[in-house]
């Protein structure tokens, strides 16, 4: 049997969702760098901030569902277009923001509303409805390390911005890059891959409710889900106060800024990978592996001395492992239920995956309040990794079949 290609159309879609993720989690993944500046401007603690980040993972979760079930059956392309004039209201609201409730509002609500739009879940979903199933991990993988290409150069952009022309031009200037969203998202546009198995036809013509409630009965979609808890708390904990607590220890913001651009550099590769593996070796064992390695990487890094090579050897491993979850858990989720409702489906994996992100996102502002430090997340980040690693054992790729 001949190896199947990616046809033009989803070529074009491939490059569209690349430049969307790029852009869209590029600035998303900079708000780390907005943390000190603000509060140091509004004399907050470090728990404002952090609140308003936790809200924004935390709305983005709560909406992913019912955004996805709006791509699922309007189309991806008018879903994404709204959520990129939904941004940059939100990040020109974000530079007016004085107060708690206004960052809570912009960066925490609108910002939170536009990402449901603007990231994983709809994109990759939509690649992955026009991909072949042997190549639809890599397929994702591939859109997947283009979001990590934007953060390696939106961060080294951004701080620039910010030593230039402060926090309110760089968000300016942010929401101008976040308008070509709107254009870009009319590449979304390829037709659905059709398979031709009976079981799959059968779950194609499954209806909202069937699928919902298979979902709800299939006990290793609910251990998936709770494996992307655990990835949600670590990488917003990390991204967003890390370079606070290199500040802690007496490096200066770059030092974090190049940390978190090794962390996206690196992740290009991690993602792709992780798709290439996927369609190659089972994927529960691989993100088994991968959450297992997240915590050794956590306890190296706490346990060597504190240096620059030290800080960025972390950068680099964890930006191996950083979102190469992605396309893998995304991957088992199409493989048990097919592609018809899968942004929606998704976006339920999802909600668990930004519920950890609130409480990594919070509970690391309001440790480092309470006791000026972050031990007992770092502390945290590593018991989840051990659950990461457990829960995955009662994970199964098998479509699910219904009679």
């Amino acid at each position: 049997m001949s190896e199947e290609k990616f046809s033009k159309p989803l070529i074009y879609m491939l490059i569209g969702s690349a430049v969307i993720l790029a852009l869209s989690l590029g600035v998303r993944h900079a708000f780390g760098l907005y943390l000190v500046p603000m509060s140091h401007e509004f004399g907050w603690g470090h728990n404002v901030f952090s609140l308003a980040i936790a809200m924004q993972n935390l709305i983005w979760g709560t909406v992913q569902p019912i955004t996805g079930a709006f791509a699922d059956k309007y189309g991806s392309k008018i879903v994404v277009a709204t959520g990129g004039v939904l941004y940059c209201l939100g990040l020109i609201l974000m530079a007016m923001s004085s107060t708690g409730l206004l960052l809570n509002l912009s960066a925490g609500l609108i910002l939170g509303l536009a990402l449901s739009a603007t990231s994983f879940p709809v994109l990759l979903s939509a690649v992955g409805r026009a991909a072949h199933p042997s190549k639809r991990s890599m397929a994702m993988g591939i859109a997947s390390a283009a979001g990590s290409f934007g953060q390696f150069i939106m961060l080294p952009t951004t701080l620039l911005l910010l030593q230039n022309v402060g926090w309110k031009g760089a968000l300016i200037v942010s929401a101008i890059l976040i308008a070509l969203l709107v254009p870009l998202a009319w590449t979304l546009k390829a037709p659905m891959y059709v398979e031709s198995q009976a079981s799959t036809q059968q779950k194609q013509n499954l209806t909202f409710r069937q699928i919902l409630m298979i979902a709800k009965k299939h006990k290793p979609f609910w251990f998936l889900s709770l494996g992307f808890f655990v990835c949600g708390f670590q990488v917003v904990f990390i991204g967003i106060h890390l370079p606070g607590y290199l500040i802690d220890h007496g490096f200066n913001a770059t030092t974090g800024t190049i940390f978190l651009a090794l962390v996206g550099l690196f992740n290009i590769i991690g993602t792709y990978g992780a798709g290439w593996l996927g369609g190659k070796y089972s994927k529960p064992h691989l993100l088994m592996g991968l959450y297992g390695l997240r915590g050794i990487a956590i306890i190296a890094f706490l346990l060597f001395p504190l240096t620059t090579f030290s800080v960025y050897a972390f950068g680099i491993v964890m930006g191996l492992l950083w979102l190469s979850t992605v396309p893998l858990t995304n991957g088992i989720v199409a493989n048990m239920f097919g592609v018809k409702y899968l942004t929606m489906l998704s976006g339920i994996v999802f909600f668990t995956h930004q519920i950890g992100s609130f409480l990594g996102g919070w509970l690391g502002g309001l440790n480092h309040d309470i006791t000026g430090n972050y031990d007992a997340v770092w502390m945290i980040s590593i018991a989840l990794s051990l659950l990461g690693v457990l829960v995955h054992f009662f994970v199964n790729e098998k479509a699910v079949v219904h009679d």
